[in-house]
């Protein structure tokens, strides 16, 4: 609890020449190990002079953890209201010093975890306004796995920032424009026509459209559709070089408004659009706004023209315009091109001015694969000497890169790629394999399995290290027994049916506890006392903790493996400790566990996309 480090940041540092900086707090991997752990004894050791080792009788960290530790211990036991909280300090190893909580404390945070509705939550960012551009899909292809790496990074820390109070606008941006759009045209005239007698030009097109196929009347999904259509497109494009002068002029005529060009051009993406929703509300995502390149690219090269009057800007010989990074230690780009049609970053600043004069939020991210690193970085700078942006403000939260095991690299350029809804639909048709067909009804089934499908594919991706490389694999994704969604949600389930054969719901423990709390509390603290729970406690009272580090830190892996970590204590705790037992005072104990543990896991399972089950 957050609560509990800076209490015990506090008293660390009211200890002679130890600073609140110097106090780090972790985790020990073991609980036998303590509660909490400092490495303070060895940093102040480091930076002691001789006299002053000599002056406190130290000869090693260990001996100051000692010294320290004799003054911690008195603190601890001459304050009434902190020795209900810790319960010792101890020193470990070469001079760590281990602090124990209270079995008081235990009990108090257990019980806060029942009675606070907003238990985890935070207004710690309540000052804050920040923004997050994620997801993006391209409109030229179907959504593939690198959107949705993208997409679960971005939901899972739109949702965690929100937990601890930051105000957060959540965004996307439509890249509707350009060469890749181009090839899509081209792709459409050419190869989705009925007969080869149609002349594959946007005029003969627009008075006669029902001689070119639709999604429905080829069996494909409208996305597909569009995505075969690209990829044949590409081919024609790489291979025919009066196809590549004829898609880079649609790119041109398009710039010029071209009417019929523009006719064409919203066909092709309605398509994509229609496609891409079907995606999206699979994952449940959510955006507050969504801005489309072609509203505003032309602002793009205005500021470019303001870049060349401050000469921050440069312009070539061939009249390409390029940046001037060389005391940002970056290489430079091409801003706009010779023939003055605009690239991916002269939208991009654009894109942060208008983001800037709309939101006007404290900080902006961009969640974006690795590989657009140098650009993002290139674009950072520019913004900052057109005095769009101060570079603090700008962020890059990047991944690493996704494919499934025993597969190569996917490029949806070539054709080789697994589809989002792919992946969802076989992780559904294997979560199904999970079901009892004999307890439920087929729509109770056909739920069921998109939940545990779809949330063991989130989670997969998620409780890997955001910066780490990833292979997707079903088969551990789905397993009941391992650090997947499946056991999480099965753990939830397990503690819901426990409280349904009590007939006792979260609410009415809640309403006998505040009742009569300082008693109940009383009677709990002896039920621990006769009980093998501090697995479970010893890991409940974290969770604001790790709500508010995953979020600051990037990094909702930190919150899969808090809440896989909860269900593999509370399973042990079970199947240990019966809960219906007959003694009122420890069958309320043991309830208020399984309700409390439940209610994390939903909780946290919700702040990384995923739903759970009542029953499984």
């Amino acid at each position: 609890m957050i609560e509990i480090e800076k209490q015990l940041t506090k008293l660390i540092s009211s200890l002679p020449k130890i600073r609140k900086s110097d106090v780090i707090l972790e985790h020990p991997a073991n609980q036998e190990h303590g509660d909490y752990s400092t490495n303070v004894a060895m940093r102040l050791f480091s930076s002691l002079t001789p006299e002053q080792k000599l002056q406190l009788q130290v000869d090693s960290p260990r001996d100051l953890a000692f010294n320290l530790v004799e003054k911690l211990n008195d603190l601890i036991e001459s304050n009434a209201e902190l020795s209900e909280v810790i319960l010792k300090a101890e020193v470990a190893g070469p001079g760590f010093i281990n602090f124990y909580l209270s079995p008081t404390f235990f009990v108090r945070s257990m019980v806060e975890v029942l009675l606070n509705d907003k238990f985890g939550e935070s207004t710690d960012g309540k000052n804050l306004n920040w923004e997050i551009e994620h997801t993006s899909p391209n409109p030229n292809k179907a959504m593939h796995l690198g959107h949705l790496r993208n997409n679960l990074v971005g939901m899972s820390l739109y949702k965690l920032w929100k937990a601890i109070g930051i105000t957060v606008i959540s965004e996307a941006v439509d890249n509707n424009r350009g060469i890749a759009i181009a090839k899509l045209m081209w792709g459409y005239l050419k190869f989705a026509k009925k007969n080869e007698k149609a002349e594959s030009t946007p005029i003969y097109w627009v008075d006669h459209q029902s001689q070119w196929q639709t999604p429905e009347e080829m069996g494909l999904r409208p996305d597909l559709f569009v995505d075969e259509l690209y990829v044949k497109a590409s081919a024609d494009f790489d291979h025919d070089k009066n196809v590549e002068k004829y898609v880079r002029n649609l790119v041109v005529e398009w710039e010029e408004k071209n009417e019929v060009v523009w006719q064409l051009w919203q066909k092709v993406l309605d398509y994509s659009y229609q496609g891409q929703q079907l995606t999206l509300k699979r994952l449940d995502n959510q955006w507050d706004y969504v801005w489309h390149e072609h509203e505003h690219y032309q602002l793009g090269k205005d500021l470019v023209e303001q870049g060349l009057s401050k000469g921050v800007l440069l312009k070539l010989d061939d009249g390409a315009i390029v940046s001037d990074l060389e005391k940002y230690g970056l290489t430079d780009t091409i801003i706009k091109k010779s023939d003055g049609t605009s690239l991916y970053i002269t939208q991009d600043l654009a894109l942060t001015k208008l983001k800037i004069q709309k939101h006007k939020a404290d900080k902006y991210h961009w969640v974006v694969g690795p590989e657009q690193k140098l650009a993002l970085s290139q674009m950072f700078a520019v913004c900052e000497q057109l005095g769009i942006a101060k570079l603090s403000q700008l962020e890059h939260i990047s991944y690493g890169y996704m494919s499934i095991k025993g597969q190569g690299k996917m490029s949806s350029r070539i054709g080789n790629v697994l589809y989002i809804d792919q992946l969802l639909d076989l992780a559904k048709e294997k979560a199904r394999e999970l079901i009892n067909d004999e307890k439920y009804t087929s729509s109770e089934i056909e739920l069921m399995s998109e939940k545990i499908g779809v949330g063991a594919v989130k989670y997969a991706i998620l409780k890997v290290g955001r910066a780490s490389d990833m292979a997707f694999d079903l088969e551990s994704a789905l397993s009941l027994e391992g650090n997947s969604s499946p056991y999480l949600q099965y753990t939830y389930a397990r503690a819901s049916s426990i409280l349904r054969k009590a007939d006792i719901s979260a609410q009415k423990l809640q309403e006998l506890f505040r009742a009569e709390e300082s008693i109940q509390t009383k009677k709990l603290l002896e039920a621990y006392n006769d009980t093998d729970s501090k697995g479970v406690l010893g890991i409940l009272y974290q969770y604001p903790s790790v709500v508010f580090n995953s979020a600051y830190n990037y990094e909702p892996s930190s919150l899969a493996t808090y809440l896989y970590l909860l269900a593999q204590a509370f399973n042990s705790f079970y199947n240990h400790q019966q809960v219906l037992v007959d003694n009122e005072d420890d069958r309320l104990f043991r309830l208020i566990i399984t309700a409390s543990t439940a209610k994390i896991i939903k909780g946290g399972l919700y702040l990384l996309g995923i739903e759970t089950l009542e029953k499984m």
